[in-house]
């Protein structure tokens, strides 16, 4: 990982008062970044306010929701502010709460390469696996550990993004030994685990029973696809959004190299979710279509009908999985 940048830690210096906000559709490396550093940061005597723009419908997510607000509180507006963006690089991706922004100056601490971050101040590593990495990396550079509580957060949040470990390889003893120090602090794999595959209801088991029955092979079975419609999510409601297990699933299938979920918003609109084993850089392809991530797993807003979506995403496998779709 590369180290916190000095001019970081003179910008968290300089100002008392600091607007934490994290992308709209928080994950939990989002939600766990913003709670360690907001706690943190209250810790070092600075007046803290986590946005978020929403909607909080994962449900391992669900439980914060209430520690957020959706725009910016008039009654922390300072002289002395400014405002830190977490696990994004672009004002267009924290939604709503851009348009309640003072024209304050901003930091932001991603571990996506794509983006157009323009900042006073600009840290972003894409070897780290998680934001609540360089988080962690950050409260340590200003001379502080962890809270338990910070600790948990921080866990929770490396859990996910790695899929609780399941994407590191060889190079990734440096993240261990930090998961090692979180342990340490006070945080427990077992609860981390559970809050992120817990709790979900019968609803959700069904519709992922649904999505993978629609699963399709494309590139001789190197690629599976799959959709969920607005009647579904009418049906079982969004809470039953699935995200981490279901992908598990497509991918442990013999010949998979890679996965796509493709959820209908609206009759114009797509989002979609996008997994990798190792041979698919599908943060590339989701950068081509202006959306972003890492290279095993990323995501993409898209305008179009389901079957226009798909088609034009599955077309964009093709130099990486070649043959016939």
């Amino acid at each position: 990982m590369r180290p916190v940048p000095p001019e970081l830690l003179d910008f968290i210096d300089r100002h008392q008062t600091f607007y934490v906000i994290g992308h709209k559709e928080p994950d939990g490396d989002c939600v766990g970044s913003q709670l360690a550093l907001g706690s943190f940061l209250k810790r070092s005597g600075k007046g803290v306010a986590l946005c978020s723009a929403g909607p909080f419908t994962r449900t391992e997510i669900l439980p914060y929701e209430s520690r957020f607000s959706p725009v910016v509180p008039d009654e922390k507006a300072s002289e002395r502010a400014a405002a830190i963006v977490l696990d994004c690089s672009s004002l267009g991706r924290i939604g709503d709460v851009a348009q309640t922004l003072p024209p304050v100056q901003i930091a932001f601490i991603d571990h996506h390469a794509a983006g157009e971050a323009k900042g006073e101040v600009v840290f972003i590593d894409d070897r780290a696996p998680a934001v609540t990495l360089m988080v962690l990396a950050l409260i340590e550079a200003m001379g502080g550990k962890p809270t338990k509580d910070e600790a948990e957060y921080l866990l929770f949040g490396l859990c996910t993004d790695t899929g609780f470990f399941r994407h590191l390889d060889e190079s990734s003893s440096e993240t261990f030994l930090a998961a090692s120090k979180l342990v340490a602090a006070g945080a427990s794999p077992k609860r981390a685990f559970h809050l992120m595959n817990g709790g979900k209801s019968l609803f959700s088991r069904k519709l992922m029973g649904e999505t993978l029955t629609r699963a399709e092979p494309r590139y001789d079975g190197a690629l599976l696809v799959s959709y969920v419609t607005l009647e579904d999510q009418q049906r079982y409601g969004l809470a039953s959004r699935d995200s981490d297990m279901l992908y598990q699933l497509l991918l442990s299938v013999a010949g998979c190299e890679a996965a796509m979920i493709i959820r209908q918003e609206s009759e114009t609109e797509c989002t979609v979710g996008l997994r990798a084993r190792e041979r698919v850089d599908v943060g590339a392809i989701a950068a081509s279509f202006g959306g972003g991530g890492h290279r095993l797993a990323a995501g993409l807003l898209l305008r179009g009908g389901l079957e226009e979506v798909r088609e034009k995403l599955v077309a964009a496998f093709e130099p990486y999985l070649g043959g016939d779709s």
